[in-house]
């Protein structure tokens, strides 16, 4: 395979990353806000962390899935990600992003007094970077 080759197939897994990350991104976000807003509505701040972590754990099951599906669909990145083991790799750098959104979260809200969606919104962006980028490296390569 030609170095074109490779760079296209890289773009367009990106591509088709950012759709399915899009679209895990709205399940989360969208938990997120129905969490925080009307069941952990009491809780006050607290109930954004707990929130955050209910919305990210949905939009990962769900990218999972579509990156399996649809993302890294060749015959060999497929039975990678089928694994057991890969599906625990997946999970594990789900966690570390899952961290970082928190960090972001609590640095955006407690410290910067920024709205709560406007920095998930730019959590999901730093941390969809680091998600395909490790998972690309470590489990589909």
């Amino acid at each position: 395979m030609g170095i074109e080759m490779k760079i296209k197939d890289i773009i367009e897994g990106f591509f088709r990353y950012l759709l399915v990350g899009g679209t895990a991104f709205l399940v989360d976000i969208t938990l997120l806000y129905v969490f925080k807003n009307y069941v952990f509505a009491d809780l006050a701040e607290t109930g954004v962390y707990i929130a955050t972590a209910i919305g990210f754990t949905a939009g990962l099951i769900y990218n999972y899935i579509f990156c399996l599906v649809f993302v890294f669909k060749s015959a060999k990145e497929q039975d990678k990600g089928k694994s057991i083991g890969s599906f625990l790799v997946f999970g594990i750098i789900g966690a570390v992003g899952l961290l970082l959104t928190e960090l972001g979260m609590y640095v955006g809200i407690e410290i910067l007094a920024i709205n709560y969606l406007i920095v998930k919104v730019i959590m999901t962006a730093i941390v969809l970077l680091w998600n395909y980028g490790v998972r690309k490296i470590v489990i589909f390569s």
